[in-house]
């Protein structure tokens, strides 16, 4: 399944804070038909905000929600022109999210897009390219692939 297209990858995006770049994210998954209304999903987002720390480390964090405002699973990124305080593992700000949208329904798929984002965000060559890459294209396909191997 390809949980990531070119225009999931939203860069040089200007929130001004953790609240605002969460909306902005919801509206745009409710542009691409990955949600039914965006204000449900960035409920969603914040209910899983309030279960602790999403940030993780060097400015990236993994904002995630299961809702039955999700109509399919996806991940999006949000690469922000600069950090924004966001709770996190080594209390930095953040400048990269990389956002799990999934249904209600389907928690083993929760799990999975979450423990196969995080490995992906462990390594090192991932990340750099992820912060590097100024290319939808590229961070999709990398994105992509790594979701799909089993």
């Amino acid at each position: 399944m390809d949980f990531v297209s070119d225009d999931q990858i939203l860069l040089g995006r200007e929130a001004e804070s953790r609240h605002e770049l969460l909306r902005m994210l919801c509206a745009q998954a409710e542009a691409l038909g990955i949600v039914k209304d965006d204000e449900a999903a960035y409920q969603a987002f914040l209910a899983r905000e309030e279960l602790g720390a999403t940030g993780l480390t060097e400015g990236f964090a993994v904002p995630h929600a299961k809702s039955a405002t999700i109509v399919r699973p996806a991940v999006m990124v949000w690469k922000n022109k600069t950090a924004v305080p966001w709770p996190s593992f080594d209390e930095k700000p953040v400048d990269i999210a990389v956002a799990l949208f999934v249904p209600e329904a389907n928690r083993e798929e929760h799990i999975r897009l979450l423990s196969k984002t995080a490995v992906l965000l462990m390594d090192s060559a991932f990340r750099t390219m992820l912060r590097e890459s100024e290319d939808a294209h590229t961070i999709a396909s990398a994105i992509s692939d790594a979701l799909a191997q089993e």
